[in-house]
């Protein structure tokens, strides 16, 4: 919902400060225990690496060398989430990963020492462990719970480009013309359950970058507050966009709209309280 850069850190990494939603969108995981000591993916994506570069795959790695587990296993990741869109896709995989075997081979980690390995494995991990409503802050991996957001439909468009999220915090420069997030006000809209106060505040100034390289995204925002969406943003580095609608209807009216447009995938969906603990 925002998603502020303070600064540029000493180890490279980009200091942030983000309110993070999750939403119903999910791929599903399921899991197989092996005798031998082997991991193995299948996917629906005919095109997803299914070795160390997933990470799905480096999540099962990290959890059996740190527990030591001699068994192997085999994981179905089903993919609905799209890839490259700026959903998170990838760190809500691992996340997937990391309970999934925390239960099918009963180590009894806690929440909070999945999140120490999630954030090994990348910044949103730790929030895709637990959902809901959050402030993330250092490389997001540092969450505070915030108040639920009201419930609320999202509508996703997302173009078929990918944008590489290094290359994008990589070209992030502050100046004078980005306006940034409101984060107190956001908390206290939130704290009032004042879903019109949330809204109007939604920022993101990773649209600098993102937007002035693919200028299309501007004009989905715009479809989107045109069709009946309360606000739109970019989600993430991009370059999907999201719309937050108050009913289903006009939802569904929205993403009609929307998919008559070429090379734009669309997907209706909800947004969802906390499920960590």
């Amino acid at each position: 919902m925002t998603l502020d850069v303070l600064r540029k850190r000493a180890d490279g990494f980009h200091e942030v400060e983000m309110i993070m939603q999750a939403i119903e969108l999910a791929d599903i995981l399921s899991f197989e225990e092996t005798a031998s000591d082997t991991i193995s993916i299948a996917t629906n994506m005919a095109h997803l690496p299914c070795d160390h570069r997933n990470l799905a795959y480096q999540a099962a790695m990290l959890i059996k060398d740190v527990c030591q587990v001699k068994n192997g296993v085999h994981i179905l990741l089903e993919k609905n989430i799209p890839m490259s869109a700026g959903l998170a896709g990838g760190s809500t995989d691992a996340a997937g990963v990391l309970l999934g075997l925390n239960r099918l081979w009963k180590l009894g980690l806690s929440l909070g020492e999945l999140e120490t390995l999630g954030a090994r494995l990348g910044s949103d991990v730790p929030f895709c462990l637990r959902g809901g409503t959050m402030l993330a802050t250092g490389r997001g991996e540092h969450l505070t719970p915030l108040a639920d957001l009201p419930p609320c439909y999202v509508v996703l468009a997302k173009p078929r480009i990918g944008v590489s999220t290094a290359w994008v915090y990589g070209n992030y420069h502050d100046h004078d013309q980005i306006q940034h997030p409101d984060t107190k006000g956001v908390k206290f809209a939130l704290e009032q359950g004042d879903l019109p106060g949330v809204v109007n505040r939604l920022n993101n100034v990773l649209e600098s970058v993102t937007i002035a390289e693919y200028p299309q995204l501007e004009k989905l925002k715009a479809d989107m507050i045109e069709y009946g969406a309360m606000a739109s943003l970019m989600s993430g580095s991009g370059p999907t966009v999201f719309g937050l609608v108050e009913d289903k209807r006009q939802a569904e009216y929205i993403a009609d709209k929307l998919r008559r447009q070429k090379d734009v995938e669309i997907i209706i969906t909800k947004t969802v309280e906390k499920v960590g603990d």
